[in-house]
């Protein structure tokens, strides 16, 4: 075969903000929905990093009704002056080159911290739209410049006078680019909720004028304020709100040589660890060195404090750094001048200086707290030493269930029906509920790469229990064997047995249940496996629906209407279709309505509709043939992938539905009641 020519013909110049639109994920992650959002925080975080050089105090974000978005603050407003080295306005440069703004440079450079590390936030977002306007108050005059996917339509014009400054971005998302155009309310309140936190006295409004809501004669957008004047003190406050807590949030801050940093913490009775930390307001999800100094230090300073008062005894052993992150809810913000962080995206922080300066504040700050607030120190040390008996007796149970596994010759649990393949790439368990729903998967799986362990009734709540009493639980005991990775500090996911864990249980309250507290054990002890996509929940039919031999299955009611349709059935014919949800079949229910037709002396009905539904209750009412079509065959079923996009909000979440505090529960239930629909008790 002859050598394809490489010349430099064949090597492409892209200019501009043509990189940007040719591999959009190189710049926001990805094209879809968590893509579409990135765009909303690039021009928010802009709008922080003014106020963070405190220039600004009021952000408002604006969902409009035509599907774009504006971001306006009353910061300084972004040069709109001839910049020296293009000869072209300041704003153009900025929403026109990648790598321009005012983030680079030494002490007279725009910002002393910013979240905008690659000067490409503003440019890329302009680049992603099929339009954007740009308006700069500033100097009693109202700038204005509009562009079109990332290219200037008409110089930079003055439209008018003004007494404010600041800047407001209005953006259009490319449908070419975008799978979806629709932003979540929810996901952006999240998140400038959290911003609102981080920025101590700032305030940030958002409007919704998609969502319009009664008020006098008419209707107005839905209006949201964020303010926080404790920062991430109530910051702590709010994560912890539906838990019993010890104490009042400790905040400590200090400037240092190397960065600012800023910590809240506060310990609660439960046995979670929620710490989350930021650097220059980004949240850095994979955590970094400040985390990292975090950790360190407030190990240290437990230990050392509980010495000196003489609660550790010379011949103990220091708690470990599990024992006194037990129960720990902290916020950990710094903000440096240059960061490094991994990527646009900026999951992680790199700077090791921020190591040494997190753990020398946490050191002097907490161990001074502790000096002045004695009775809340015992109360702290009383929890670590709680967990740290908790610990050995955890690794005592934890160490049984290990040996029961290899004493039974690292063979499994017997109600387990495990898969032929040794490949776990290939393997998937189905946890399943009941005895009744195990035989049917066990007939109907295919044994080749599909397991199936069966529970017995409902495991554990493992929210209010440590790692000892759970393991004493025999269903969650054959789960953990089953999977092999282990648990606590012995765990190992590079001996996970199965790349798909399937989590099937019936379509009624107790399934939900059930399936409930299964999520709860995975996000406490497995959340490495939720991280890194193994976890799933199965959608089996929720009717099976027959009409001569055309059989269908609905996994939900518009399904089942939207068939009847198709078959030219509507809702005000079912009465006259023989239909019956517990038929078994199509000439069976007809008989059935015959008989009773004759029985009261009217006429027989016409045999013109046969139509069958089968209302499944329970996955044991399917027989294996149509559990595998449905719900187990690869080809055709349809599964829910369980991800961890906003780890705080699932925290919370489990907390208050799983947590020994009663209040939250009966709050939550009371908001979401009214939103329950065929409800199945």
């Amino acid at each position: 075969m002859a050598a394809q020519k490489y010349t430099a013909e064949q090597i492409q110049v892209l200019e501009g903000l043509e990189p940007v639109r040719k591999r959009p994920g190189m710049y926001i992650g990805s094209t879809d929905v968590r893509g579409l959002h990135h765009l909303v925080w690039e021009i928010v975080d802009n709008s922080v990093d003014e106020a963070m050089a405190g220039h600004c105090d009021q952000i408002a974000v604006t969902l409009q009704d035509d599907g774009a978005v504006s971001v306006e603050d009353n910061g300084r407003g972004i040069p709109v002056d001839i910049h020296p080295t293009t000869k072209r306005p300041a704003l153009e440069v900025v929403l026109t080159t990648l790598h321009a703004g005012g983030k680079f440079g030494g002490d007279d450079s725009g910002y002393k911290v910013s979240g905008g590390l690659h000067g490409v936030g503003s440019s890329v977002v302009n680049a992603l739209s099929k339009r954007m306007k740009a308006e700069v108050y500033r100097d009693g005059k109202i700038h204005m410049q509009e562009y079109a996917r990332g290219k200037p339509v008409a110089d930079l014009k003055v439209i008018g006078k003004c007494e404010k400054h600041g800047t407001k971005i209005t953006f259009y998302p490319d449908g070419d680019i975008f799978d979806t155009l629709e932003f979540s309310m929810e996901t952006i309140l999240t998140r400038l909720r959290q911003q609102a936190y981080l920025t101590r006295g700032i305030t940030i409004a958002v409007l919704d004028e998609r969502e319009k809501r009664p008020e006098g004669d008419g209707v107005i957008p839905r209006l949201y304020r964020f303010h926080f004047e404790g920062g991430i003190a109530s910051y702590v406050a709010h994560i912890n709100e539906s838990k019993e807590r010890i104490g009042s949030p400790i905040h400590f801050e200090k400037d240092t040589q190397d960065g600012f940093v800023e910590v809240a913490l506060q310990y609660t009775q439960t046995f979670a660890e929620n710490v989350v930390s930021f650097a220059n307001n980004i949240h850095t999800t994979e955590g970094g060195h400040h985390l990292t100094g975090f950790k360190a230090a407030i190990t240290r300073t437990i230990n050392a404090y509980a010495r000196a008062q003489s609660i550790l005894k010379e011949k103990d052993e220091n708690l470990t750094a599990d024992d006194v992150r037990e129960g720990l809810t902290a916020v950990i913000s710094v903000r440096l001048k240059e960061p490094q962080f991994e990527g646009q995206t900026k999951s992680k922080l790199g700077n090791a200086e921020m190591k040494t300066a997190v753990e020398t504040v946490v050191n002097e700050q907490l161990a001074q707290y502790f000096e002045e607030h004695p009775s809340e120190a015992k109360d702290v040390v009383a929890k670590c030493f709680l967990a740290a008996r908790a610990r050995l007796a955890a690794r005592a149970a934890r160490d049984s269930v290990i040996r029961k596994g290899a004493l039974e010759g690292m063979t499994l649990p017997g109600k387990l029906a495990d898969c032929s393949s040794r490949d776990p790439s290939q393997c998937e368990l189905f946890i399943v509920e009941g005895d009744s729903a195990g035989g049917s998967a066990k007939q109907g799986r295919k044994r080749e790469f599909q397991a199936i362990l069966p529970l017995k009734g409902k495991i554990l709540n493992v929210e209010q229990a440590r790692l000892d009493k759970m393991l004493g639980n025999n269903e969650v005991k054959s789960l953990i064997i089953a999977l092999g990775v282990g648990i606590g500090d012995v765990k190992d996911l590079s001996k996970l047995r199965y790349d798909r864990i399937v989590i099937m249980t019936d379509a009624d309250v107790d399934g939900a249940h059930i399936r409930t507290l299964l999520l709860t054990l995975f996000y406490r002890y497995f959340p490495e496996l939720i991280a890194t996509g193994h976890l799933y929940i199965a959608q089996p039919p929720l009717y099976k629906m027959s009409r001569g031999k055309d059989v269908r299955y609905a996994y939900s009611d518009s399904q089942k209407f939207s068939a009847l349709k198709e078959w030219g059935i509507g809702e005000e014919d079912l009465q006259d279709a023989a239909v019956d949800e517990n038929a078994e079949s199509a000439e069976e229910e007809f008989a059935d309505l015959t008989k009773a037709k004759e029985k009261k002396g009217e006429k027989a009905p016409e045999k013109k509709a046969k139509v069958a539904i089968q209302r499944y209750k329970g996955l044991g009412e399917m027989n294996p043939g149509q559990l595998w079509e449905t719900t187990l065959d690869p080809e055709r079923r349809s599964m829910l992938r369980v991800t961890m996009d906003d780890a705080e909000r699932a925290d919370a979440t489990f907390t208050t539905l799983m947590g020994s505090e009663v209040a939250p529960r009966r709050k939550f239930i009371q908001t979401h009641a009214k939103g329950v629909k065929n409800l199945d008790v």
